[in-house]
């Protein structure tokens, strides 16, 4: 498969999200994202959760950022449209460690990042300080445009995710505090996890100038009531990975408990079909 150059690829991905109305899947390994590419969406995400599951790890950094750049490189080359890459909270505090994920993702074909503010344990503080996020984030940028590459920052803050604040009005308050200081920083987007009430959307968003992202989770309003409640982009994390288990998980209790093949037959994905994915080697 012939990719196209990395700078184009960046610009085209910096338009889309720019444009606004971005539905983003996301991609775990070189299938999905075909899969994905062959639907006709325009970019790929990469799922830090599904890749972790897929080789044995937890989420939340478990895995560690070699491994997780090795499956970033092969989801990137198995596709033609841009990718962003989900390099958790760039393995390590420092603003130095970020750069090396970021140059690492960079190096990988990726043309986006998702960086998060979660210190995952690492720190009795759920979030990184507002500043040091923005330091980290500043610092993501620098090594962008050092390269001279259009990278789009999603900026992930986990103000409702980690419950931080009170109440709802507090979380919505720190939200906002965060987005504003990271898009000063340099991020494109702010990414709010399991933000999805499309009152609440249309609060933060008008208070970070409409730059704000979400991921879908069952029983989520539909895309068409999230982006007109504000958001600009719309991916759906682990969500396609964890539903295939969950189809696993159907097959085998199928198997085991009945010795039939019902539920390989409803969602079988022929053999032609899957080697049609890949060119010939």
């Amino acid at each position: 498969m012939n990719r196209p150059d990395q700078n184009a690829l960046a610009l085209r991905f910096r338009d889309l999200n720019r444009k606004g109305g971005l539905l983003l899947p996301n991609a775990w390994d070189a299938a999905s994202a075909r899969i994905f590419e062959k639907t006709g969406f325009p970019a790929i995400g990469t799922t830090s959760a599904g890749i972790a599951y897929s080789r044995g790890w937890r989420d939340g950094e478990s895995i560690d950022r070699a491994a997780m750049m090795q499956e970033i490189r092969m989801i990137a080359q198995a596709v033609a449209v841009p990718v962003t890459a989900d390099i958790e909270a760039g393995y390590g505090p420092r603003a130095a460690d970020v750069v090396e994920a970021v140059a690492a993702a960079l190096d990988a074909g990726a043309v986006g990042v998702n960086l998060e503010d979660n210190t995952h344990g690492t720190r009795k503080e759920p979030l990184y300080s507002i500043d040091e996020q923005a330091a980290r984030i500043a610092a993501a940028r620098a090594e962008a445009d050092r390269r001279g590459l259009a990278l789009v920052i999603n900026a992930r803050t986990d103000t409702f995710l980690a419950r931080i604040g009170a109440d709802i009005e507090e979380r919505t308050a720190a939200t906002i505090a965060r987005g504003r200081a990271f898009l000063q920083a340099g991020a494109d987007l702010i990414f709010v996890p399991i933000l999805v009430d499309p009152t609440l959307v249309r609060r933060v968003s008008d208070a970070i100038n409409g730059q704000l992202s979400l991921m879908i989770l069952p029983g989520a309003p539909s895309t068409e009531k999230l982006f007109m409640s504000g958001a600009k982009r719309i991916s759906i994390g682990q969500t396609a990975m964890l539903a295939t288990l969950g189809v696993i998980a159907a097959i085998a209790e199928e198997m085991h408990g009945k010795g039939t093949w019902s539920t390989i037959e409803r969602s079988f994905y022929g053999f032609g079909e899957a080697e049609s994915l890949f060119p010939p080697r």
